[in-house]
C-alpha cells in the first residue's frame, strides 16, 4: 500500500537514510538504546503540567514506578478525573520516558490526573509480569485516590501498541470484578491476538519501522511459552466474552500489521453492545502518536485521543 501522507513519506525517507536497523535484528538492550535515541527527533517538545512527581509501587520481591501528572491549570482542589496510561513498545522497549511527552499533553488537554505506569519488561519479566504489575498499579490508584485528590469514580485506562494490549485485558480484569471498575478505555493501534493470524501479518511486511517479523520479534520475548498466547490476559480478543465493557476508543492504522486485529476487536466490542469509537486512518502507520514533531497527523489524532478521554471520564 503506498505511502501518500507527505509527512510520513519524509519521516520514512529519513530513516532509509538512517540506515537503522530494524529492533528485530537487535538485542532488547540495543533496541531500548535505539528507540530512545528517537524520541527527541520524533516528539514535540514536553509541556510544562502542574505536577508530575515519581511514586513506588510494591510488588513481591520489589517495586517499580509510576509517574503521576496533573493538567495544567487544573485546580489542586479539584478531585480529577484519571487515566491510567500503559506505554507501548512491544513488552520489550520503552518506559515512563518514551511516553512523558503524551503523557503530559494528555493531562494538559483533557484537563485529567494521569498515571503512566513503568512495568516490568520482557524477556527478562516474560508474561504475565507486564499484566500483573498494570493490574497492581490499577489497584494502587484506587486505593490512592484521596491522597492523589483523584475521583475515584471516574479512572479509565488508556494505552497504544503493547500498551493497548494491556489497557484492553485491565478493562476485561474490571468488568469481571478482578479490579475496582474501569470508567473508559482509549486503546491506540492496539495488539489484540498474539497468535498473529491476522491478514496484517500478512500485509505489512516491509517498508515501515513495524513489520510483522517485529511483531513476532516482540511476541516471542513477551511470550517465549507459545501456549501462552491464547490466554486471553496476553490476547483479549479471545476473551469469552466483551459484553459489559466500559465504552471505548479503538484507533488503528493502515500501514501496521496489527490495523486488522484492532478494527476486529472494535466490532467485537460493537457486537457485544459496547459503545465504541472506531477511528481508522488509511494512510498513517503505527506510532504516529509519538511522532508530532514530524507528523502533523500525529498531533491531531493525539488532541483527538485526548479530548476523547477527557469526555469520556466526565460522562455520567
Amino acid at each position: 500500500m503506498p505511502v501518500h501522507d507527505p509527512d510520513l513519506a519524509r519521516l520514512l525517507e529519513l530513516g532509509r537514510r538512517a540506515g537503522r536497523p530494524p529492533f528485530e535484528s537487535l538485542t532488547p538492550a540495543e533496541a531500548r538504546t535505539a528507540y530512545a535515541a528517537t524520541w527527541d527527533i520524533l516528539q514535540p517538545p514536553a509541556q510544562e503540567v502542574a505536577s508530575a512527581s515519581d511514586h513506588a509501587v510494591a510488588i513481591p520481591g520489589g517495586t517499580f514506578k509510576v509517574r503521576v501528572y496533573r493538567g495544567q491549570s487544573t485546580p489542586s482542589d479539584e478531585a480529577l478525573p484519571c487515566v491510567v496510561y500503559l506505554h507501548g513498545g512491544g513488552w520489550v522497549i520503552g518506559n515512563l520516558e518514551s511516553h512523558d511527552r503524551l503523557c503530559r499533553q494528555m493531562a494538559n488537554e483533557a484537563r485529567l490526573c494521569v498515571v503512566s505506569v513503568d512495568y516490568r519488561l520482557a524477556p527478562e519479566h516474560p508474561f504475565p509480569a507486564a499484566i500483573d504489575d498494570c493490574a497492581r498499579a490499577w489497584q494502587w490508584v484506587h486505593a490512592n485516590a484521596a491522597r492523589l485528590n483523584i475521583d475515584a469514580r471516574r479512572i479509565g485506562v488508556a494505552g497504544d501498541s503493547a500498551g493497548g494490549n494491556l489497557a484492553a485485558v485491565l478493562a476485561l480484569m474490571a468488568r469481571d470484578g478482578d479490579l475496582p471498575g474501569c470508567r473508559a478505555q482509549a486503546l491506540v493501534y492496539p495488539v489484540t491476538d498474539l497468535t498473529a493470524s491476522s491478514a496484517g501479518y500478512r500485509r505489512v511486511t516491509s517498508g515501515v519501522p513495524l513489520t510483522d517479523k517485529t511483531m513476532h520479534y516482540f511476541i516471542s520475548h513477551y511470550t517465549p511459552d507459545a501456549a501462552d498466547r491464547a490466554d486471553w490476559r496476553a490476547s483479549p480478543a479471545l476473551a469469552r466474552s466483551h459484553v459489559g465493557l466500559p465504552r471505548a476508543l479503538v484507533l488503528t492504522v493502515a500501514h501496521d500489521p496489527l490495523a486488522e486485529e484492532g478494527r476486529a476487536y472494535a466490532q467485537a466490542l460493537e457486537a457485544a453492545d459496547v459503545p465504541v469509537t472506531a477511528v481508522h486512518l488509511n494512510d498513517h502507520m503505527h506510532g504516529m502518536l509519538t511522532h508530532g514533531k514530524l507528523v502533523r497527523a500525529g498531533n491531531l489524532m493525539t488532541g483527538f485521543v485526548c479530548q476523547w478521554i477527557g469526555h469520556a471520564l466526565r460522562l455520567d
